[in-house]
């Protein structure tokens, strides 16, 4: 296929009234793009940060969308699943354009495919940084022991905690918070976006985050337990309560994704009910022609 059959653009509401439809087709493969582009419509572009605009592409042919792929720099590219054809005429199409590209995340076969591309097309050197599972709620069981304790909603009160937890959740995956911390936790208080487990005495041990529902997905992130509050089946026990609030409240799809080398949080939440989607890999680029 042609690379000239990727368009790109900053237009938000251009690249929904091309790809809206699309992506809504599989909000499980798609709840990334669903639910950040969802957050730019509500929060404005420049709600993760960074000194340049979002940046959207869409592949049309025959005059059906097949895939899309967005950035918010200076984060990675993120790909709907592609064919190899696709992803090398993509990597042509990010060539010409000219738009700088720092990683990739995608469905295990189309990063790869992707990978190879821009290798080719640039020189650049890819490395493997994760592998995540995808997960949607099957039937949801409550873990045994439930530890002692109760769920709530946090509020305006537990701003600085947000605050303070989030940062530490960000550096303990190595990653980079998305967006500022402080426009973050008001964000989430804003519609009830984080619940905590709280101990009997009301001090939080854990916390849970879900995502706005889109096209009757949510999804479950992040979540958080400070490490020397771990194993008492905190994570489990929130999780659960976020996501039973989450199928009261109407969302048909539940998800969450794992880090594949975290074994521990891949059985919990198999046990809670989670089934597997699909397994996505991110990657980070380096070197290369102009990269």
């Amino acid at each position: 296929m042609r690379s000239d059959d990727w368009y790109v653009t900053e237009d938000l509401d251009r690249f929904l009234s091309h790809a809206g439809g699309f992506l809504r087709s599989r909000p499980d493969l798609h709840t990334v793009a669903l639910t950040v582009t969802e957050s730019l419509r509500m929060r404005g572009l420049n709600a993760y940060g960074g000194d340049e605009p979002p940046v959207f592409g869409v592949m049309e042919r025959d005059g059906q969308v097949r895939g899309a792929y967005f950035r918010t720099p200076p984060y990675r590219l993120n790909v709907t699943p592609l064919t190899a054809d696709e992803t090398d005429a993509l990597a042509a199409h990010l060539v010409a354009v000219g738009h700088p590209v720092p990683g990739i995340i995608g469905t295990r076969e189309t990063s790869a495919g992707f990978v190879r591309s821009w290798q080719r097309h640039t020189g650049a050197t890819a490395a493997l940084r994760q592998r995540q599972r995808l997960y949607r709620l099957g039937m949801l069981m409550m873990p045994q022991p439930v530890p002692a304790g109760a769920a709530r909603v946090a509020g305006e009160k537990d701003r600085d905690q947000l605050i303070k937890w989030y940062g530490e959740f960000v550096e303990s995956v190595g990653d980079h918070a998305a967006g500022d911390l402080d426009a973050w936790a008001d964000h989430r208080i804003g519609y009830g976006g984080i619940t905590f487990w709280e101990d009997p005495d009301g001090t939080p041990v854990s916390m849970c985050g879900v995502t706005p529902m889109v096209a009757g997905q949510v999804r479950i992130a992040p979540v958080y337990t400070p490490s020397h509050l771990r194993g008492r089946g905190y994570a489990g026990a929130v999780t659960v309560e976020v996501s039973r609030a989450a199928v009261r409240s109407g969302a048909e799809e539940v998800l969450l994704f794992t880090d594949l080398s975290n074994n521990t949080s891949n059985v919990l939440y198999q046990r809670l009910g989670y089934r597997a989607v699909a397994d996505f890999e991110v990657y980070d680029f380096s070197g290369g022609a102009d990269r």
